[in-house]
C-alpha cells in the first residue's frame, strides 16, 4: 500500500511540475551520449546578471549509466585555477528524457528535461523549479561550437515562449583558453567526485544547471 501511495504521489509530483513541458518524444539517452557544447543560455535570475558577460561555451560529455542514470562532466576556464571539470549525476525518472540531480547550492532535488534534440547537431534543455521562477533556465547544445543559424532561431524563440525577455538570452563566445587541452582522455577518470561547491573554497560562481560555473576571477 505504501508503494502504491508513493508511486501515486510521484505521479502526481511530475505532472505539477513539468506542466506542459515535455521531454524528446522516444528519448534516447545512448544516443544522446557524448560530447556537447553549451552554446546558449536564457536565465534571467537577479543574482546571474552581474556575470553575464564571464560567460563562455563550455564543453561537457554525457556518460549514461547501466540503470539508466547518466553523468554530465563541464569544463570551466578560469585564469586563477586554469581548466576544471565538474561532474554532476542525473538520476532518470518514470518519464525518458527527463532527470533529477541534487543542488548542494541551494539544498534541493531539481530536474533537467531534454524537451528537443536530433542528437547530431543541437539539443534544447529546460530546467524548472515550480516554486521559485528564479531556477528556470533553457540551455542550447551543440555537438559542435557553431551551430545552423535556423538553431540558434529555435533556441531564441522556443526561450520566449517559455516567457524569458529577449535580454535574458545569451549565446557566448568561445573561451580565451584551449579548454579541455586538445588530446585530453575524456574517460580516464571515471570515479570523479560529485561537485560540493563552496563559496569559501572557490573562486567561481556556481549556477547548478548542469554544473554551469562562472569565474570571476
Amino acid at each position: 500500500m505504501k508503494f502504491i501511495l508513493l508511486t501515486i504521489a510521484w505521479a502526481v509530483l511530475l505532472r505539477d511540475t513539468f506542466g506542459n513541458i515535455q521531454p524528446q518524444e522516444n528519448f534516447d539517452l545512448k544516443r544522446f551520449a557524448g560530447k556537447w557544447y553549451r552554446v546558449g543560455l536564457a536565465y534571467d535570475s537577479p543574482s546571474f546578471a552581474a556575470f553575464k558577460n564571464k560567460l563562455t561555451i563550455n564543453m561537457g560529455i554525457v556518460e549514461p549509466k547501466e540503470n539508466g542514470d547518466a553523468n554530465m562532466t563541464m569544463w570551466t576556464m578560469s585564469k586563477s585555477t586554469g581548466c576544471k571539470s565538474k561532474t554532476c549525476t542525473y538520476t532518470k525518472t518514470t518519464l525518458p528524457g527527463v532527470f533529477t540531480y541534487f543542488s548542494t547550492r541551494h539544498n534541493r532535488i531539481k530536474d533537467v528535461t531534454v524537451v528537443q534534440t536530433n542528437y547530431s547537431e543541437y539539443a534544447l534543455l529546460f530546467k524548472f523549479k515550480k516554486f521559485n521562477r528564479e531556477y528556470s533556465q533553457v540551455s542550447l547544445y551543440g555537438r559542435t561550437q557553431k551551430l545552423r543559424p535556423e538553431l540558434i532561431e529555435k533556441f531564441k524563440k522556443y526561450a520566449m515562449q517559455q516567457g524569458f525577455p529577449e535580454q535574458s538570452i545569451m549565446t557566448p563566445p568561445p573561451p580565451a583558453g584551449n579548454c579541455p587541452p586538445s588530446g585530453h582522455n575524456f574517460f580516464a577518470n571515471r570515479n570523479v567526485e560529485k561537485y560540493n561547491f563552496s563559496s569559501e573554497q572557490s573562486p567561481c560562481v556556481y549556477f547548478p544547471f548542469l554544473c554551469v560555473c562562472v569565474c570571476v576571477r
